[in-house]
C-alpha cells in the first residue's frame, strides 16, 4: 500500500484518537493496540516518514495513559457517568437525531390518525382503556387511572416495562435499524394518538400537566435508546474501514452502554410515575418543575455536556 494511501485510511482515526482522550480502559486497550499495529506496519514500509515518527509518539501517549490510569478502577462508576457515558454519546447525536425525527413524525402521524378516524384511538389505546378514561372524566377525575394501583407496585412494573421497552428497541437494531425504526414508530404513533384523544375532550393541558411529569423522561429515554439501536444497526449496514462482523461488535457494545445508562433515567421515570403523577391535583408550579427539571436535565447532558466535556479534555490535554 503507498503511503498516500495508508495515511487517508486511517489519519481520521489518529486524529480522533489524539484530540478525544477516553478514560474508558477497554477503548485505551483497543486505541493502543490498532496503533502498535499501525506502527509496526509504518516502521516496515515507510520507515525514514514524517508519519511513522508521529505514529510513534501518539501510541507512546497512549501507552502512557494506560499505565498513569491503572489506578482508577475504583473511580469506574464515577467515570462512566461523568466522562465515558457523554464522550460516546458525542459521537452519536446524528444517530439521536433521527430517532427523534422518526419519533416525532409518529407522533403526528398518530395525532392526524385520530383527528380524522374517531377508531383509531380504540385500535391503538384498547376499547378498555378508553372506556375506562372516558367514565373518570364524566367522574371529574380524568386521570384516576394513575391512583388505581399502590404506589411500589406500580413503580415496579413501569420501570420494567419501560426498561424492556428501551432494550427491545436497541436489540431490534440489530435487524439492520427497521426493527428500531418500527418500535419507535409504534410508540409515537401511540403518543400522538393518546394526546389528541385528551385534547378532543378538552383536556389537552391537564393531560400534559399530569403525564408529562414522568413522561419527560421516559419519552425522552425512548429515543435514546432508539439512538442505541441505529448506533447498532447501521455498524452493520456502515463499517467504513473496519469488517463488518468488527463494526458490529463495536457498534453493539456502544449502543449498549447507551442503553445501560439510561436505566437510571427509567426508575426515575418509574418513581415519578408510581409516586408522584397520581397526585393530580398539585400545584401547576410543582408540575413545571418538574416537566421543566427533567427536560434540562436530558438537554444539558445528552446535548451540551459533551460538547463542554469534549473542550474541556481537549485544552486539558489528559494524554502526554
Amino acid at each position: 500500500m503507498r503511503e498516500a494511501a495508508f495515511i487517508k485510511q486511517n489519519s481520521a482515526k489518529w486524529k480522533r484518537y489524539a484530540i478525544e482522550p477516553t478514560a474508558n480502559p477497554d477503548e485505551l486497550a483497543n486505541r493502543f493496540i490498532e496503533l502498535t499495529d499501525d506502527l509496526s506496519y509504518a516502521r516496515t514500509f515507510y520507515p525514514d516518514s514524517d508519519n511513522t515518527d508521529y505514529l510513534n509518539s501518539l501510541t507512546g501517549k497512549v501507552h502512557q495513559h494506560i499505565y498513569r490510569n491503572k489506578k482508577e478502577k475504583s473511580n469506574r462508576f464515577v467515570l462512566f457517568w461523568k466522562q465515558e457515558l457523554p464522550l460516546l454519546f458525542l459521537q452519536y447525536h446524528r444517530q439521536l437525531l433521527y430517532a427523534f425525527l422518526i419519533f416525532a413524525a409518529a407522533c403526528f402521524i398518530g395525532a392526524i390518525s385520530a383527528a380524522y378516524d374517531d377508531t383509531f384511538v380504540r385500535l391503538i389505546l384498547g376499547d378498555q382503556y378508553v372506556n375506562q378514561t372516558l367514565a373518570n372524566i364524566r367522574k371529574g377525575d380524568p386521570m384516576a387511572v394513575y391512583k388505581q394501583t399502590d404506589e411500589a407496585s406500580m413503580f415496579l412494573f413501569i420501570t420494567y416495562n419501560n426498561i424492556k421497552v428501551a432494550f427491545t428497541a436497541f436489540v431490534m437494531g440489530v435487524l439492520l435499524s427497521v426493527g428500531t425504526f418500527w418500535i419507535l414508530l409504534q410508540n409515537g404513533i401511540m403518543l400522538g394518538a393518546f394526546q389528541y384523544f385528551f385534547y378532543k375532550q378538552g383536556l389537552l393541558l391537564t393531560s400534559v400537566l399530569t403525564i408529562w411529569i414522568h413522561g419527560t423522561l421516559e419519552i425522552s429515554a425512548i429515543i435514546i435508546a432508539g439512538c442505541a439501536g441505529f448506533v447498532m444497526g447501521n455498524s452493520l449496514l456502515f463499517p467504513k474501514t473496519f469488517s463488518r462482523a468488527e463494526s458490529f461488535r463495536r457498534g453493539a457494545k456502544d449502543g449498549l452502554k447507551i442503553v445501560v445508562g439510561l436505566v437510571p433515567i427509567f426508575i426515575t421515570a418509574g418513581f415519578l410515575e408510581g409516586f408522584v403523577t397520581r397526585h393530580t391535583q398539585m400545584p401547576l408550579y410543582a408540575s413545571l418543575f418538574i416537566i421543566l427539571g427533567s427536560a434540562a436535565f436530558i438537554l444539558l447532558y445528552f446535548i451540551l455536556y459533551p460538547y463542554w466535556l469534549k473542550a474541556k479534555l481537549s485544552h486539558e490535554r489528559p494524554v502526554h
